[in-house]
């Protein structure tokens, strides 16, 4: 008997996430310095973490001996007092991706529906599919959510909508006031999965703690990936009712998050400035990029996060290219053509992405 006969059949043909070359590969391939390989693919955070972080990390090589806090009972404490809601209402996670996951063994199976925009994170339609659920994508509207599509999409096997504001991969954020009205205009037996991971680059952020008190059935989903230069370590949260939150608890594995990541989130939340610092940098250089592919002929996508997505002739054409000379960027395929994703790095990074698109104006579409 083969494998394929005991696996669940509706996990036969169940595509997988591939992510990109790390840098010290890239380098070995191409006979490049490390030093001199950046990747901008990610959407990482290019300052790292905070000062402050990494001395908190320093204490804890002490105590690789020890299980981590089984229950982030510090860390959902700090999270309480920073949102203003009680511990209860917070689960940790490996990242918001696991998060994700602990959603689909609540609600997805054969028999419901999963709605999303079509051109979103990659994720979303993986999880739906790997619980046996029916995937929906939706038809975005100038590369943002396009709610009324969402809505209407909404059927009675529908059990989870997922919503990401700012969008990844196309970089759009929706009004607060809409999500909030789009949030209130579901109905009773649908999840709105909420995914911050890039809600810190934004100035307007809604205020979900509203549908929360609300008694709506929401999730909203946050990561220390991204803004709080945290990816390495695997950090992510939830906020919810204490009621959603203690049925997450059930599918929840132990000691799921490692005590350096932990203990990493703890310090980062309460250093603000590092945040604020980090938002300010990001708009100031998300604007050049934006300014200078536009002068180049590119038409890239407005974008309120940490990256940049502009429409390509050839987007695995381009990556190549550009990563044989150093620059790790981001291929995609939509419906509506290829396009280049690039995350906002640091200034000489963004410079050596700059004057290698400058040689690629045939990529014009």
């Amino acid at each position: 008997m083969k494998y394929e006969d005991l696996i669940f059949s509706h996990l036969l043909n169940q595509p997988v996430y591939v992510p990109g070359k790390p840098i010290e590969a890239v380098a070995r391939e191409y006979g490049l310095d490390v030093g001199n390989v950046y990747k901008l693919a990610s959407n990482e955070g290019p300052w790292g973490c905070s000062p402050k972080v990494k001395a908190a990390l320093t204490e804890m090589l002490d105590h690789t001996n020890l299980y981590p806090d089984g229950s982030a009972h510090f860390l959902r404490a700090k999270l309480a007092r920073f949102w203003n809601l009680s511990q209860d209402q917070f689960l940790i996670g490996a990242g918001s991706n696991e998060i994700l996951e602990f959603i689909g063994h609540l609600f997805l199976d054969d028999e419901t529906e999963a709605v999303f925009s079509d051109f979103s994170f990659p994720v979303y339609g993986l999880v739906t599919m790997m619980f046996g659920a029916k995937p929906v994508p939706v038809p975005m509207k100038n590369y943002a959510n396009d709610f009324d599509a969402l809505l209407a999409a909404v059927t009675e096997r529908t059990r989870v909508v997922f919503v990401a504001s700012p969008n990844n991969p196309t970089g759009p954020a929706n009004s607060a006031n809409d999500i909030l009205a789009f949030a209130r205009a579901l109905p009773e037996h649908v999840v709105l999965v909420f995914d911050e991971a890039y809600a810190e680059y934004l100035d307007e952020q809604p205020d979900m703690r509203e549908l929360v008190r609300e008694g709506r059935k929401v999730v909203c989903l946050r990561t220390f990936s991204k803004i709080y230069g945290l990816a390495q370590l695997r950090v992510g949260y939830a906020y919810a009712s204490k009621e959603f939150i203690s049925f997450l608890q059930r599918v929840r594995q132990p000691f799921n998050v490692n005590g350096f990541g932990l203990r990493a989130a703890e310090v980062a939340l309460e250093d603000q400035d590092f945040v604020t610092f980090c938002r300010e940098f990001n708009r100031k250089e998300r604007a050049r990029l934006t300014v200078a592919l536009t002068g180049m002929g590119f038409s890239p996508i407005p974008s309120a996060a940490n990256f940049i997505l502009f429409p390509v002739r050839d987007a695995e054409g381009l990556f190549s290219e550009l990563q044989s000379k150093g620059v790790i960027v981001r291929p995609t395929k939509h419906a509506s053509g290829q396009y280049m994703r690039v995350s906002v790095g640091k200034p000489e990074q963004n410079a050596k992405f700059l004057e290698l698109m400058e040689l690629q104006r045939d990529q014009i579409r």
